[in-house]
């Protein structure tokens, strides 16, 4: 059944470059909710000439070996080798800079979303629009470079997303799927196209210093979910696949970022509905039911895939410091005699985690590898505190850990709180809830908010870009729609309310993890 599935190309491929893995998940396009085959690559951005970035040659190579190993899978459990799909999309990490001339030739490295150089632009930008204005948005990188009057701006032709770059080689379309496009630029109250106002506000505001510079010229076209964003070209399978086996021809979405493939894979694109992405980065994005009044620093206006308004809380470090410490263990077991898988590990830390103490003992982790805007730091320092009278026990540690991964979140969620936007339930996907009932019960306590956990909680983004592209064509049903009637009817879905010992816990926690942060911005001056 499965086998002639995907031979016949029912199905629906999804790709997401995110920033350790490159994931492919093959669904079968009349039920989205069913996975076929998987596959995935590992990769690491690089820290280069202190920017964080990855080199194209990387985007290609981990691109091929992803989909290989997903096509191996699918051959594998189905005993095909799939030559076609209705439909592909590609998904990545939002934000960033990625500028190209005229001939589409790379003007300067690929600047990540990580990256916090541009806080002038961000802070001007800011006042000029009347709208918050992000480090890591597109336009703040591109008025960070006019400021900095570098040379390339003169042959500055086109600026992309990663996603967006990835969706141009496989189809020579230059769009933007508009939930990815939210995060280069502000989209009109429509949710359809960038703010025209603002639009005119930047070119103005540039026009002493770079003439020539057009900001309506040189970003892509929006779309929303639903619409046609081009086929596979010739060129664009052979990038894909180099054995010649995929056929071009095959429509695609447009392309997204993993924010809004987010939302998708959880079902969490109605009001009052939101969802929590773990990994190297967090993020929780809230759909509004009304606009929130003001400027507020800790939090990003965008939008759905469908745009719809989302407030978005973005903080640049996630679950990396977890990981970092799980490997210790791992190592720990190995030197013992007795090795342990990596997911075993992290299976009996978060495990442990459940023994600690609802305020993780006194004891604090502060996960920042890089810089955090929503903690006021600009460089990140790892650290993890205790006082001589905390209780420094494994359980205590691995839930100070977890917290951590929380507790900057939990800082700009304050902010809609203080806003007064409900939330009835959260939904969490990433790694981190592949273990049942920890983070979860964890993230409920800080959001104080019930969390539900699907189980495609692990799948994640590649398989939110994947229904993306079963959903193309269906764009006269609403998505949130689509979503009900054909992906989630029958999805598994287990919900935690917040428990009043984690609740309070997690609030003394985070008290002692604000007052901390004076420590943390020491530390950075530490070189």
């Amino acid at each position: 059944m499965s086998g002639e599935v995907i031979r016949a190309g029912r199905t629906a491929l999804g790709i997401e470059l995110g920033s350790t893995r490159i994931k492919a998940c093959l669904v079968d396009a009349d039920d989205p909710g069913r996975v076929l085959a998987t596959g995935s690559h590992a990769w690491e951005n690089r820290f280069e000439n202190r920017m964080w970035t990855y080199a194209l040659d990387d985007v290609w190579a981990g691109l091929r070996s992803a989909y290989a190993a997903l096509v191996a899978d699918a051959e594998r459990r189905h005993g095909v080798v799939p030559e076609t799909y209705r439909a592909l999309g590609i998904s990545a990490m939002m934000h960033g800079y990625l500028a190209f001339d005229a001939d589409g030739e790379l003007l300067v490295p690929f600047r990540t979303w990580r990256n916090t150089t541009t806080g002038p632009a961000a802070e001007a930008l800011t006042d000029v629009f009347g709208v918050n204005i992000p480090l890591r948005w597109s336009i703040a990188h591109l008025y960070q470079a006019v400021l900095d009057e570098e040379a390339h701006v003169d042959d500055l032709h086109h600026l992309t997303t990663l996603a967006g770059y990835v969706h141009e080689q496989l189809t020579g379309e230059r769009v933007l799927g508009v939930g990815d496009a939210s995060g280069m630029f502000p989209i009109a109250a429509a949710g359809d196209a960038y703010d025209t106002a603002l639009l005119d506000r930047f070119d103005a505001l540039v026009a002493d210093r770079s003439p020539k510079l057009s900001v309506r010229e040189v970003l892509p076209r929006v779309l929303r979910a639903g619409e046609p964003a081009g086929t596979l070209t010739e060129t664009g399978a052979r990038l894909l696949d180099p054995s010649g086996a995929l056929r071009p021809g095959i429509p695609l979405c447009p392309p997204e970022g993993d924010a809004g493939t987010g939302m998708v894979a959880t079902g969490a694109v109605a009001p009052r509905t939101g969802n929590v992405s773990a990994g190297t980065s967090i993020f929780a994005m809230v759909v509004l039911e009304r606009p929130i009044p003001g400027v507020h620093r800790e939090i990003d206006l965008v939008t759905t895939p469908a745009g719809d308004p989302v407030a978005m809380v973005h903080c640049n470090n996630g679950a990396s410091e977890f990981s970092a410490w799980a490997g210790m263990f791992s190592r720990f077991a190995d030197a013992a005699g007795t090795p342990l898988a990596t997911d075993e590990v992290f299976g009996v830390l978060l495990e442990e985690s459940l023994a600690g103490e609802p305020d993780a003992g006194g004891l604090v982790a502060y996960n920042h590898l890089s810089g955090e805007p929503i903690a006021g730091l600009d460089e990140g320092r790892p650290m993890f505190v205790r006082t001589p009278d905390s209780r420094f026990t494994l359980a205590n540690a691995m839930r100070a850990q977890v917290y951590g991964i929380f507790a900057t979140l939990a800082l700009g969620m304050r902010v809609l709180d203080a806003e007064g936007v409900q939330i009835d339930r959260m939904f969490g996907h990433g790694g981190v809830f592949r273990t049942a009932g920890v983070a979860q019960r964890f993230l409920a306590g800080a959001m104080n908010a019930p969390v539900a956990v699907g189980d495609t909680a692990a799948e994640g983004g590649p398989w939110g870009i994947a229904v993306l592209a079963s959903y193309l064509g269906h764009a006269e049903t609403p998505l949130s729609t689509y979503l009900i009637d054909h992906v989630f009817a029958g999805a598994e879905v287990t919900t935690v309310t917040p428990d009043a010992a984690d609740v309070a816990g997690f609030a003394r926690y985070l008290t002692r993890y604000h007052d901390g942060l004076a420590a943390e911005r020491a530390a950075a001056d530490v070189r």
